[in-house]
């Protein structure tokens, strides 16, 4: 390739560029206290549990057995690890005996956090802040135990993004804290399910921080609360019960994105699968000694992207509405969020699976751009979209997470980032001209790289090849480490079960791989027949593990696979080793491991916090647009209320929701509440104005279920409120529509 040379403006725009990038930097970090201040935190061992139904479905089978074992690695471009293991404590006083079964707990609490100012987390979009909510967010949390208390096994799966290393180790903190050794960091499963409308900033390393515009200490806090809320409701709740496993094929609602990256994996081993995706569902369906359910753990491939990018509300996406439709299934007669039924889609080997089943197409032609670069020839890579099956983004979450609903239901290296990372993929392009597949680096982006963060060595870029290295994540360290390189591994078995904690995103034959090199080992010492579970985003978030095959062809799965092409082997041979000794009951001889960082200071929000103000004339909650006198079933009733910054609720306890839609029983003479914030009928716009001003628009989308009579909307909120040289304060409102009438046809 001949060297490029730069014409003067050329050389002008690159200098104008490099200085105003640097000046943003050098603002950014003087948000950052760098005082290098880190503590490591270390836990203790505890104990574990488990549980078996009414008569088991076709292909389901019975758990009757636990253990865990984790290792903890330090991620650099040497291929040794070193490993922790648990530490054992006495087992709690049994709480039952003389049965056949395990204790089971299961609790749900919300974890929602800031739903305006704040970047939603996962296309890496700039602007695509929250402005809203569709439907809470929840932590859902499962502990099994040994009849004597024993063996005791937590699984946590969270409606965000992914689970951060720092939200993690305050979690462990705060139970080490509350119940001592009983929950440590080898027997809790923390998982995020993916979805990209959660709220962003509870990260710590530089990467992350950066994308989330700083590090929200209010959603932050938010969250752990609610994670160690939800184990708290499980750990009150334990009963003696059973465990089913149960699998089963979900077809029609996933596609390979990155179809090109998996044709280059060995056609000998693409030939013993029928799909490029893995169209498996399994399901751990958790009863009572009565047979009652009590909840349901479904562990399925796909990425919660069916609401897309232009999506400023906050939402679980297409796993949270399965999750809801069989939560509301089964517990009868509550709001959305409310009843002892929990039920969790949590996430899998997603990495290269898509939700989106029309394909990419181009949006400004309608032309498929199903090509190696994700390209249109009018408007290149931006233009490339892939669309689901609905209508909009709301209908198509509806039909992909009805879908999981009803299979569940049944009875059945040194990190760096390449050129492909920026270009997003078809379910969400990046926002700058680059392309999928690049295996050559850009002299103007090299040259803006190297000006301001510095040259990669050759160290890394030979490590790293065929990928071109656009950030050199793991080379650069202020104001403090841009990606962790101490990582958690993590298996947990339930008698035939064992759940694989991946600490990132598992392309398809990434999955398969590893599942096939764990189910072998356990063979080799004597497990047969295990089923081993893909269980991703856990515990620490290291972007995406594709094969090496699939790495040569430098996608965007590929572009993020951080520790470089060899990553995926790394991490069999770790599990292997949990593997074996799982198997071997050596769990104690495993090494402890270095612990990872906890930062104490990180970059504050960008969006700062302001007074509330509301119009002259006007009080926060006054209706500046009432409903209309009458509707009918399936129309959309919206009422316009004053409004504040919704943000200033996440921190404060006066209301649960924003919204509520309220029914009059006359016999009663009360207004009864028929949907809150967490009901999929319902949206919440907050609509931000100048000075303070703000403006809350609340629709009920009128179901078809919908009974004829009289209702109104109210909405609730938290001002924000600050005299002269007097700190701030939060003030609690709400408002209630005129009541309007509901028709039938």
């Amino acid at each position: 390739m001949a060297k490029r040379t730069f014409s003067n403006l050329e050389t002008f725009l690159i200098f104008l560029l490099v200085m105003m990038t640097a000046i943003t930097v050098a603002l950014l970090s003087l948000l950052f206290i760098t005082s290098g201040t880190i503590e490591n935190h270390k836990d203790s061992g505890g104990h574990l549990f488990s549980t078996t139904p009414n008569p088991p479905a076709t292909q389901g089978s019975t758990v009757t057995q636990s253990s865990t074992a984790t290792q903890r690695s330090t991620a650099t471009q040497s291929s040794t690890a070193t490993q922790t293991s648990p530490v054992t404590s006495t087992p709690e006083p049994p709480l039952f005996q003389n049965f056949s079964g395990y204790y089971i707990g299961v609790g749900r609490a919300d974890c929602t956090g800031q739903v305006a100012d704040i970047n939603l987390m996962g296309y890496s979009k700039s602007g695509q802040n929250a402005q809203g909510i569709l439907t809470r967010l929840y932590s859902r949390a499962f502990i099994m135990a040994e009849p004597d208390g024993s063996n005791r096994t937590v699984f946590v799966s969270i409606d965000i993004g992914m689970v951060s290393q720092r939200l993690r180790l305050e979690v462990l903190i705060r139970l080490q804290s509350k119940y001592g050794s009983l929950y440590r960091r080898d027997n809790v499963i923390l998982s995020g399910t993916h979805t990209h409308s959660g709220p962003a900033g509870y990260f710590q390393y530089t990467v992350f921080v950066i994308a989330s515009e700083g590090f929200s200490n209010r959603t932050f806090q938010h969250m752990v609360t609610g994670i160690l809320k939800s184990i708290d409701i499980a750990h009150t709740n334990m009963k003696p019960g059973k465990i089913f496993i149960n699998k089963g094929n979900v077809d029609g609602v996933q596609i390979n994105r990155s179809p090109y990256s998996y044709l280059q994996n060995p056609q000998s081993e693409r030939a013993r699968y029928s799909s490029n995706t893995d169209k498996e569902m399994v399901v751990l369906k958790m009863v009572d000694l009565n047979g009652d359910d009590l909840g349901l753990i479904s562990w399925f491939a796909i990425h919660p992207v069916s609401m897309n990018n232009s999506n400023h509300l906050v939402n679980s996406d297409n796993v949270g509405y399965a999750s809801y439709l069989l939560e509301q299934e089964k517990n009868k007669g509550y709001l959305p969020g409310q009843g002892p039924f929990v039920a969790a889609f949590a996430s899998s080997n997603l990495g290269d699976v898509s939700p989106n089943i029309l394909g990419p197409r181009c949006i400004n032609t309608g032309e498929s751009c199903d090509n190696a670069n994700s390209t249109c020839p009018i408007g290149g890579s931006n233009m490339c979209i892939a669309k689901g099956p609905g209508q909009d983004m709301f209908d198509s979450t509806q039909i992909i997470g009805r879908a999981m609903y009803q299979r569940a239901k049944a009875k059945t290296c040194k990190p760096a980032l390449g050129y492909s990372f920026a270009a997003g993929t078809i379910d969400g392009v990046g926002g700058l001209n680059f392309t999928q597949g690049k295996t050559e680096g850009d002299p103007f982006w090299d040259t803006i790289r190297d000006q301001i963060l510095g040259k990669p060595s050759e160290e890394i870029k030979e490590c790293h090849k065929p990928k071109p290295i656009l950030l050199h994540t793991g080379e650069l360290s202020k104001p403090h480490p841009w990606h962790p390189d101490i990582v958690d591994v993590q298996i947990i078995t339930l008698g035939s079960l064992a759940i694989t904690a991946i600490p990132g995103e598992f392309t398809t034959m990434s999955g398969r791989r590893l599942r096939e090199a764990v189910q072998a080992e356990f063979a080799s010492h004597g497990m047969q027949n295990m089923t081993v579970v893909i269980s991703g985003l856990c515990n620490v978030y290291t972007h995406y593990i594709t094969t090496y095959e699939e790495y040569q062809a430098q996608r965007y799965e590929a572009a993020s696979t951080i520790y470089g092409p060899h990553t995926l082997s790394a991490y069999i041979q770790l599990f292997r080793n949990l593997a074996k000794a799982i198997a071997t009951d050596t769990v104690a001889n495993l090494s402890r491991g270095p612990e990872p960082p906890f930062f104490q200071q990180l970059m504050v929000p960008l969006i700062s916090n302001i007074v509330d103000r509301a119009p002259i004339g006007r009080t926060f909650g006054d209706v500046l647009q009432p409903a209309k006198p009458e509707y009918r079933v399936g129309e959309v009733a919206e009422v316009i209320f004053v409004g504040a910054n919704p943000k200033n609720s996440a921190q404060n306890e006066t209301h649960q929701t924003f919204l509520t839609v309220e029914k009059y029983e006359a016999t009663s003479t009360s207004w009864q509440i028929v949907c809150n914030d967490a009901s999929w009928e319902t949206r919440f716009y907050w609509h931000k104005g100048l000075l303070g001003l703000s403006n809350a628009t609340v629709e009920w989308h009128i179901p078809d279920t919908a009974q004829p009579g009289i209702y109104r909307i109210r909405y609730f909120g938290h001002n924000r409120k600050q005299d002269i040289l007097k700190p701030a304060v939060i003030l609690s409102f709400e408002g209630t529509s005129p009541a309007f009438e509901v028709v039938t046809t």
